[in-house]
Formats: C-alpha cells, sequence, structure tokens
C-alpha cells in the first residue's frame, strides 16, 4: 500500500516542482560562468544530437499528423535567431587566467517563458481533453502536436546556435 500511494503521489510532486525549476531557471540562467571548453564543447554535441533526433521524430510524426515538420523547421529557425541574438548579447570577460561570460537575462527569460507557456497550453489542452471525452480528447490533443514541436525546436534552435557560438568565440581568444 505505501507503495502506491508513492507512485499516486509522485506524479503530483514533479507538477508542483516545475514551476520552481522554471524560476530556478530564470534566476540561474543569467548567471555569470567560466568557460570550460570541455563543458561547452559537450553542450554543443549533446545539442546537436538532440535535434537531429527531434527532426527525425518530427519527420515520423509527420506520418501522421500533417504540418508538424514544418512547425519543428519554423521553430527551430525562430530559435536559431534568437540564439544568435542572445550570443550577440553575452557580456564576456576577459583577462589574465580563465574566460567568463553572462548569458543575456532577457534572452533567457524569453526561452524560458515559451517552456512554461507550452506547459501551461499541454496542461490546457489536457483539461478540455478530459471533459470532453475520448473521441474528441484524441483529436484535441493531436491538434496541439505542431505547436508543441514548435516550442521544443525553438528551444532546440536557441541553444544550438548559442552553444555552437560560445564554442566558436572561445576558440577565436
Amino acid at each position: 500500500m505505501p507503495l502506491l500511494l508513492a507512485l499516486l503521489i509522485l506524479p503530483l510532486v514533479l507538477v508542483v516542482l516545475i514551476p520552481v525549476g522554471l524560476i530556478q531557471r530564470i534566476r540561474r540562467g543569467g548567471m555569470r560562468r567560466r568557460a570550460r571548453p570541455s563543458v561547452i564543447t559537450l553542450n554543443a554535441v549533446a545539442v546537436m544530437l538532440s535535434t537531429i533526433f527531434f527532426l527525425l521524430g518530427a519527420l515520423i510524426t509527420g506520418q501522421w499528423i500533417p504540418m508538424v515538420l514544418s512547425y519543428a523547421l519554423a521553430g527551430l529557425g525562430v530559435g536559431a535567431a534568437l540564439g544568435t541574438i542572445g550570443l550577440g548579447l553575452t557580456r564576456w570577460e576577459h583577462g589574465r587566467g580563465p574566460i567568463y561570460y553572462t548569458p543575456n537575462q532577457w534572452v533567457v527569460l524569453a526561452v524560458t517563458t515559451v517552456v512554461g507557456g507550452r506547459m501551461l497550453y499541454g496542461l490546457w489542452h489536457a483539461w478540455v481533453a478530459l471533459r470532453n471525452g475520448i473521441d474528441q480528447g484524441a483529436a484535441l490533443a493531436a491538434s496541439g502536436v505542431p505547436l508543441t514541436m514548435a516550442a521544443g525546436a525553438m528551444v532546440l534552435g536557441y541553444y544550438l546556435i548559442y552553444w555552437i557560438g560560445v564554442r566558436r568565440r572561445l576558440r577565436a581568444v
């Protein structure tokens, strides 16, 4: 019985902790960081791989839900533009010893707001689907997939361009 109770409470705890994680992301996202080449390279490679798998997923999903790949590519483009802006607004501190950089807090806020907004949109979709029943709920859930893909692609596009740019900037110094 305690295991069953824990399995029921765990998802609720996770849902409650999501806003806390978003607030922490905003607070810590604009902090000054030491530029460590190995960490930056690892971030760039990980985001590249994530983007490749994401686009493959969008391609496969597009077989059942139209326009998903188009939304994903559009989101990737918007994210790339935002990553370029964020990279341009990043403060760099050169001097003797290590290099430090500080991402722009407003750009971090914009990206985090998209993620939070998408989560709220998903909760609203789930609520309406539960109220309308299974048949209408499935159609409603499918209608939100392109926007979900666009939001996810925007975040990936931002971080892809940002980490590649930070890596290039660090190599140039």
